[in-house]
């Protein structure tokens, strides 16, 4: 998870491939098709850069069991682009995640992601809190 959380903060598409079965299936919260392998998951870490340009995942803790892993992250950064249709505000976030990823020969191959996307919005003003 160590070389996850360099590969998600740096978006380095070498750690990518290596971390990252090609047939990996990530199920991401508001999209009706899951992503796929390497290049599904650097589409994800794209898409928060695109709303947090200085988006850091920090792992907070991880639960394994046999071929799965529970990790809850914080995720903090600044709102510099338009994030789900919501303009940049220049405001701070910091957000819980819980992920579970499946793995097969050291490799993630399926993650179910949960980022509390409500509490993100209450922080951009899109929602009153």
């Amino acid at each position: 998870m160590a070389k996850f959380v360099e590969f998600i903060n740096a978006a380095d598409e070498k750690l990518a491939n290596e971390l990252v079965s090609p047939n990996a299936i990530f199920h991401v919260p508001g999209r009706p098709e899951p992503m796929i392998g390497p290049a599904g998951y650097m589409a994800i870490v794209a898409m928060m850069r695109g709303g947090f340009s200085d988006i850091q995942w920090t792992l907070e803790e991880t639960i394994a069991e046999e071929d799965k892993v529970a990790a809850r992250f914080t995720m903090n950064g600044t709102h510099t682009g338009t994030f789900m249709g919501v303009p940049p505000t220049q405001k701070t976030i910091s957000v819980q995640a819980l992920n579970i990823y499946h793995l097969e020969n050291g490799q993630i191959v399926k993650e179910y992601g949960q980022p509390d996307l409500l509490g993100l919005l209450i922080q951009l003003g899109a929602f009153p809190s």
